[in-house]
């Protein structure tokens, strides 16, 4: 790698770690709370990009495997790490790697999508982290995380590896235009998180107000 920010570009993590590079940050970013800034679905979609251009020695369907049992495995370190402790990760204090917001975005989520957010948070950033750190917390039931997990483990990966596996196909040169399909996925994942933010902010402003009157 030729930089820091060589860590944020999900081509340059693949052509330096390969399949275990990949596989270790899907984990990471699916449960350890530190690594709710890893790229998450524009890495699926390299990853499937450059498996067709055999960048990634590695058939479709292994690698769609592969990366579900690390998403799978990760859901449970986060869910372990939630269920042990419990309501303290509301009172700890905000650092570089966590900030009370994330884990209150994910709470948000998951009251309106139940059990579905944990399949349905897949798609999105920082709630994919935060939403089994939640289910521990809350204490989901075993079997229905488990039920929900392996769902989301299954979905998340067949759906974006496989479009950027089908989109090397389709489009020549289609690594070239990576950088803007990243950006891509950034902005519009991102769009959710930026409206849960905003709601968040403005309803700590009226209790605030409602506390002055």
């Amino acid at each position: 790698m030729d930089s820091f920010w060589d860590l944020f570009k999900p081509e340059e993590l693949i052509r330096f770690g390969g399949l275990f590079m990949l596989l270790l940050i899907i984990f990471l970013e699916n449960g350890i709370f530190f690594g709710f800034f890893l790229p998450g679905d524009s890495l699926l979609f390299t990853a499937g990009l450059l498996c067709y251009l055999g960048v990634l020695d590695v058939e479709l369907a292994n690698l769609i495997i592969y990366i579900g049992f690390a998403a799978f495995t990760g859901y449970y370190a986060g869910y372990w790490f939630g269920f042990k402790t419990g309501e303290a990760l509301y009172k700890r204090k905000d650092t570089l790697f966590y900030k009370k917001k994330y884990i209150t975005t994910a709470e948000e989520f998951y009251k309106k999508y139940g059990g579905l957010a944990l399949v349905l948070g897949r798609f999105l950033p920082i709630v994919r982290t935060f939403a089994p750190i939640l289910a521990g917390v809350v204490k989901v039931k075993p079997h229905i995380f488990f039920f929900f997990n392996v769902m989301g483990a299954i979905l998340w990966p067949l759906t974006i590896v496989t479009i950027g596996y089908y989109v090397g196909q389709l489009i020549p040169n289609a690594l070239d235009y990576l950088d803007w399909v990243i950006v891509g996925f950034i902005l519009v994942t991102s769009i959710p998180i930026y409206n849960s933010f905003r709601k968040e902010k403005k309803r700590k402003a009226e209790e605030e107000a409602n506390k002055i009157a």
